[in-house]
């Protein structure tokens, strides 16, 4: 069995190429990271119970449609199982397996899990950070998902704060669609082998979310080719001859509905009017049920080249987002829809086929994760759970109140379409686990009492340029409110720290060296 703590990791040479296959590359033994627990299921399953603790009974759950049972959870080969079968059992038609372990000794660091998905829509695979069974007397309840993952190809990771009789308990859940080489962009051109000749046009997607369409054009065949770039500006102009019919006088937009921003026209006519990124000058899709625009003309046009943009465009960090992960444009030809093109940018991508590394990196500052190594999302520790504490001295200071944690890995038969339809194709699928592994940092576990013995103070506060501390030195780093590392230096008490370049807008600052560590927040102007 190769369930390990810190106290057998004496060497360096522990951390092996196969322990760092993947990792994030910040988390590695220079940096002060080390293998503090894994679970390589390399035993017999007898012993799973040494360390884990199963789910025996029903599911209190209207949307959990399994019972869960330790039998459900079997360790063979090197590989733990957690297996969906259709059968009565507890008073609901389907079992499942869930475990988790009997440590909570669980809290900042970097965990990760390799796993497959069970192959059938329903099922829900999930490793997951909880204090289920032990709870941490006087710390919040925080559930940390690393992934929710569900078939074929989607991560689900979410931030809650179950603390009975906290004022914010704010669910933060995002959802990640693994793609294939193609990925998402934000322009498309489909240029014509044969030219048609059609009244209207129809796009539509089933993109997870709404999302923004700059620009749709319906080119004529031209001699001299199409635009190269569908997100620029100019585009109706790069290329001599050419005539977007969408432009047309004649020709009128409809759409499924709209997102509603206020203050903002988001009308399906903005993409005709030649602005591809400008704010208010693009048609946003519904957030959810249909999404489609349809591009009539007042009369029949020939079309030569489909071309349209998508997203919407970050100048402060020169990037697009809120790409689409699928398209399909038909047009009319007088009696029914014809497919003129397409794109899945998730096509054939399937979880349950690969094993793959889901991560979770859990500091003070943020939460970010990854798949396979690659950062996926980040987010900064949100405010709620955060708590604060008057000092002796009268000041107030920001403490951070997080409880421990135990892991989690469970699989779940889900209803009302959470999860996709449940079908018999479930019966006899599994959550396939390879291993789970916690790495450690000591430099990110302090105490509540490390806080209190130093308060110090920033000025001025807000800043134009440059930051003092007061009463504090050591090792600053500045993050975003999305828990980016902007700045990194070591700086004296009543040392300049330069802002200039930063963006007007709020930002933390963390003071550490070996006495303590103290975290405040400043305004940019």
């Amino acid at each position: 069995m190769n369930l390990i703590s810190k106290l057998t990791i004496v060497m360096l040479f522990f951390y092996s190429s196969t322990v760092l296959a993947q990792l994030p590359a910040e988390i590695t033994p220079e940096n002060g990271w080390y293998l503090n627990w894994e679970d390589e299921f390399d035993y017999p399953n007898e012993q799973l119970d040494d360390h884990w603790i199963s789910a025996n009974g029903p599911t209190d759950n209207d949307i959990v449609l399994c019972s869960r049972w330790r039998e459900n959870a079997v360790v063979a080969n090197g590989i733990l199982e957690l297996k969906a079968i259709k059968e009565q059992h507890g008073g609901q038609e389907w079992t499942a397996g869930s475990i988790w372990t009997k440590s909570n000794d669980f809290k900042y660091g970097y965990y990760e899990a390799r796993y497959k998905y069970a192959g059938a829509t329903g099922t829900n695979n999930s490793f997951w950070l909880y204090p289920y069974s032990q709870s941490d007397p006087g710390h919040d309840k925080i559930e940390l998902d690393v992934n929710e993952g569900q078939y074929p190809n989607i991560i689900k990771t979410n931030i809650h704060n179950w603390t009975p009789g906290d004022k914010e308990v704010h669910p933060i859940q995002e959802k990640y669609t693994v793609e294939g080489a193609g990925g998402r962009h934000s322009g498309y051109t489909h240029e014509l082998e044969s030219p048609i000749n059609t009244t209207k046009l129809r796009f539509s997607s089933n993109n997870a979310s709404h999302f923004h369409i700059g620009e749709f054009r319906a080119y004529a065949p031209n001699v001299n080719g199409y635009p190269a770039e569908p997100t620029s500006e100019t585009a109706d102009t790069d290329v001599p001859g050419l005539i977007n019919h969408s432009r047309d006088a004649s020709t009128t937009f409809t759409a499924s509905g709209q997102y509603v921003v206020a203050g903002r026209n988001t009308d399906p006519e903005n993409v005709a009017d030649g602005a591809v990124a400008e704010v208010g000058k693009s048609w946003i899709a519904p957030a959810s049920g249909e999404k489609w625009l349809e591009i009539v003309f007042g009369e029949a046009k020939e079309i030569g080249c489909v071309q349209f943009s998508n997203g919407w465009y970050d100048g402060s960090t020169n990037a697009w987002n809120g790409l689409i992960s699928d398209y399909e444009i038909e047009y009319w030809n007088g009696a029914s829809w014809v497919k003129l093109a397409s794109y899945d940018s998730t096509a054939s991508i399937d979880l349950a086929n690969e094993y793959h590394t889901y991560g979770l990196l859990w500091t003070p500052e943020a939460h970010v994760f990854y798949l396979d190594g690659k950062e996926i999302r980040r987010e900064a520790n949100p405010a709620y759970l955060q708590k604060n504490k008057w000092n002796t001295d009268g000041s107030w200071v920001s403490v951070e109140n997080h409880g421990k944690t135990q892991l989690l890995l469970s699989l779940a038969i889900l209803g009302h379409n959470y999860a996709g339809p449940v079908t018999d194709a479930i019966d006899g699928t599994s959550m396939k686990v390879d291993w789970v592994r916690y790495h450690k940092n000591d430099n990110l576990v302090l105490g509540v009492s490390d806080f209190d013995k130093k308060t110090g103070s920033i000025y001025p506060n807000p800043t134009s340029d440059v930051i003092k501390l007061s009463d504090a030195e050591g090792a600053v780093k500045i993050y975003n409110t999305h828990g980016q590392l902007l700045i990194s230096d070591n700086v004296q008490a009543n040392e300049d720290i330069d802002t200039s370049e930063l963006p007007n807008g709020i930002y933390f600052i963390e003071i550490l060296n070996e006495n303590y560590r103290i975290s405040k927040k400043f305004i940019k102007k």
